[in-house]
């Protein structure tokens, strides 16, 4: 198979959202004509994560002779983007997300969402019809944390507790090299030597600016918890969930649920679901790169050809 060259990340490129500036890249195959829908990606909050958290997948897909362009945004407040001082919602980065759709790639993608964010996309589904030709989820939440309400009182006191000296602090203590490791051991890898420097690195360069804290504390208060039931029903559009084999769940509510079981939920539920189980636990597409890019290549075709003869 022809290995196409890694380098294929745009410079960094900016648009305007609500007097926020807004960074992005686009991937693309070099020494080849692009191919097939595009891909929008939506990369997870947390400490130190970015859409850096792409850059192992964007090289493999290259790699494996694919040709779709890639477009990877920083979600506000994180990575290069704008970082203000505010409690964000899972709307908030939809509408950022669609006003890009609509003045940026002005053409149908598939999203591909990782972890918790599947909320964003969501969201972004009910506003944007058009443009969202399909979906891959990557280690989605568990079925009873994706359709449970947390209370609005509980999510705010959480906010107001964070965002003070306290969280300051603890947002200064979480961004050290050993917490960070110990918490990807514990929370997201199967293998604790896939907790490998490139992870650690990119995560510590992330969190360097302590105003990225806020898109973090909004993550950790909850806003994103809803009860999506009736919302993930509607989705019209080809999905498919991809969930890793030891899949856990950092909530309570989820900790029962096995991955099998999670995958099941989400398949009974999304009126085109399809789902695969694979090697991994909670970030398939950097824990498990290569296999992630093999198991959803044939959904991202499949939707290509649709969207062609439509």
């Amino acid at each position: 198979m022809q290995q196409l060259s890694s380098t294929t990340a745009s410079p960094t490129q900016f648009y305007t959202w609500e007097n926020y500036r807004c960074a992005y890249e686009i991937h693309q195959p070099i020494n080849a004509t692009p191919e097939g829908i595009p891909l929008l990606l939506i990369h997870p909050i947390g400490v130190g994560l970015s859409r850096q958290f792409w850059q192992r997948f964007c090289r493999e897909w290259y790699n494996s002779d694919h040709r779709n362009i890639i477009y990877n945004p920083d979600l506000l407040g994180c990575g290069e983007s704008d970082k203000p001082h505010v409690a964000y919602t899972p709307s908030d980065w939809a509408k950022q997300l669609q006003h890009f759709l609509q003045t940026v790639v002005q053409k149908p993608v598939i999203l591909v969402v990782q972890g918790a964010l599947f909320p964003v996309a969501i969201e972004l589904v009910k506003t944007e019809v058009n443009l969202i030709a399909g979906l891959v989820l990557s280690g989605p939440p568990a079925w009873a944390v994706i359709t449970k309400q947390s209370p609005q009182w509980q999510q705010k006191l959480t906010w107001n507790l964070l965002d003070s000296p306290f969280g300051n602090l603890f947002y200064r203590y979480a961004r050290r090299k050993e917490f960070l490791r110990s918490f990807s051991i514990r929370q997201l890898f199967a293998k604790s030597d896939a907790v490998d420097e490139e992870w650690l690195n990119t995560l510590i360069a992330g969190a360097e600016n302590t105003q990225t804290r806020y898109a973090v504390f909004s993550f950790l208060a909850g806003f994103w918890r809803q009860d999506y039931s009736q919302a993930i029903a509607s989705i019209k559009q080809p999905t498919l969930v991809v969930v890793g084999e030891t899949a856990s769940s950092i909530s309570q509510a989820g900790k029962n649920e096995s991955p099998q079981e999670r995958l099941a939920d989400y398949l009974a539920s999304l009126p085109q679901g399809k789902g695969i189980k694979m090697t991994g636990r909670n970030v398939p597409p950097y824990e498990s790169t290569a296999e992630f890019v093999e198991a959803i290549a044939p959904f991202i075709d499949e939707v290509s050809q649709s969207v062609k003869i439509s």
